[in-house]
């Protein structure tokens, strides 16, 4: 693995290929890093592109990759057929020849049939692994969502083979490419401002765990359940699944930890330059909300501990924030000040005497005014989104490793991973990056895969 500071400072915020970058002087470039000012990829080349999953996020980071880079999306791939020609609608207002994308009900398919230079797998958590290790193989680049995989063994065949088929991977965990947040890790932490820094408290008190409790029903018609459900158990249809609630069931996804934390988590590390953990506890469990049928915690607490430096993470999905400016976000407590940073912003607090400094995102409607309109758009995230596509768009020329490299993405979505299994298991798990488990648990290593459903195969880090 790259060193992290040399390799984001170098390639991420100033330099990041230069020559594909708005004729600035790198001073200029620093500059609009840091302060959210748009800075795109000049590089004209037309790459074929294909989606991978046509909800809410991935019809999002297209249009971010349209709006950065000249790409033509050809294919368009969804179970749900509603979604699927939605999305085919919108993309051919969207991208510059106006033309309709081919759409797909099944992404062996669309892999097979088109000629692509890169895919984004935008499925939910559960159908991360086998789109993306089938279009490596098939020679592509690819873009994939947080978190890496479900399970552990997921993460290491992913990481396999993107580097046995010498494939450029960024995954979407955009907080490394956000413009105030690089700001807070040049300004705050790399200068030297919060001193040592030995405790980090990261955390989400939003209300985002589903509460309903809604009927089993027949799955709609334009929705195939069957396929959409795929290596996962097959639970009972209801409203809560799909198409945006899917997070509710353990099946589907790592809860609010693989949710919410692994952001935030991956976000320290990066600041921070951390790599594994030494070990991971955690607790926690439904603690006040159950009379949902999710299956999910509302209350959790875990401890990455790396040594002289532990990062603790909660979530509640009930109650109020501590600070009510930051519900999710990080607070870096050094021997002189403190940093709170979040997708919003930033805030550092000198300890004594001295000048604090705030920061907000820029939305950069002036260089993109379809920001202001598009729908169900976070739109203080846009900025980062587009920044983090650049950032793959560049190590494709390059060949480089992007900013939220696999073997990045693999790490904090393991370790997170690793924190609801400590609180399953009750114990805390001493991980060995080496071999890739659990120190003297075989309890625990048992539990690094999920059975996947036939006839689905899961897949293996030997044989990918």
């Amino acid at each position: 693995m790259q060193p992290c500071a040399e390799r984001v400072v170098s390639a991420r915020l100033v330099g990041m290929n230069r020559r594909k970058f708005i004729e600035v002087g790198a001073a200029g470039l620093a500059l609009s890093a840091s302060r959210g000012l748009a800075v795109n990829y000049t590089d004209h080349k037309e790459r074929k592109v294909a989606l991978i999953g046509c909800g809410w996020y991935g019809k999002s980071d297209l249009f971010r990759l349209i709006q950065v880079s000249p790409v033509e999306v050809v294919a368009l791939c969804d179970v749900d057929g509603r979604m699927l020609e939605e999305a085919a609608a919108m993309t051919a207002t969207r991208q510059k020849s106006k033309k309709r994308p081919r759409t797909y009900h099944d992404y062996r398919k669309l892999l097979a049939h088109e000629e692509l230079d890169l895919v984004l797998v935008q499925t939910p958590d559960h159908w991360h692994a086998l789109p993306m290790i089938e279009a490596v193989q098939r020679g592509l680049d690819v873009y994939v969502q947080k978190p890496l995989g479900i399970d552990v063994v997921e993460g290491q065949a992913m990481l396999a083979a993107a580097r046995k088929y010498g494939r450029v991977v960024q995954v979407g965990m955009q907080r490394r490419s956000t413009p105030h947040l690089i700001e807070a890790r040049n300004e705050v932490i790399k200068s030297g401002k919060l001193g040592k820094i030995a405790h980090v408290e990261i955390y989400c008190y939003y209300h985002m765990r589903a509460r309903q409790n809604p009927p089993v029903t027949a799955p709609p018609a334009h929705f195939d359940f069957e396929m959409w459900t795929g290596p996962a158990p097959l639970r009972e249809y209801t409203e809560l699944v799909h198409p945006r609630s899917w997070r509710a069931f353990m099946e589907y996804s790592n809860g609010i930890v693989g949710d919410m934390c692994v952001h935030m988590l991956d976000m320290v590390r990066w600041m921070l330059d951390l790599g594994w953990p030494r070990s991971v506890s955690s607790s926690g469990g439904i603690l006040v909300q159950k009379e949902s049928q999710a299956n999910t915690t509302d209350t959790q607490h875990a401890v990455f501990d790396y040594g002289d430096l532990q990062v603790v993470w909660q979530h509640r999905s009930w109650g109020d924030p501590p600070d009510p400016q930051y519900p999710w976000g990080a607070t870096i407590y050094g021997e002189k000040g403190t940093l709170k940073a979040s997708v919003n912003g930033f805030d550092f607090i000198p300890r004594g005497e001295g000048k604090g400094i705030h920061r907000e995102v820029v939305y950069e409607y002036e260089q993109y005014p379809e920001d202001r309109t598009e729908k169900d758009l976070e739109r203080h995230v846009a900025p980062a989104v587009r920044g983090h596509m650049v950032d793959f768009l560049s190590r494709i020329d390059d060949r480089g490793r992007p900013v939220s490299d696999i073997e990045e993405g693999h790490i904090s979505t393991t370790a997170c991973i690793l924190a609801n299994l400590a609180m399953q298991t009750g114990r805390t798990l001493v991980w060995d990056p080496e071999r890739g488990r659990v120190v003297n648990d075989e309890e625990a290593n048992a539990l690094l895969l999920r059975p996947y459903r036939a006839p689905w195969i899961h897949p293996d880090p030997e044989t990918v």
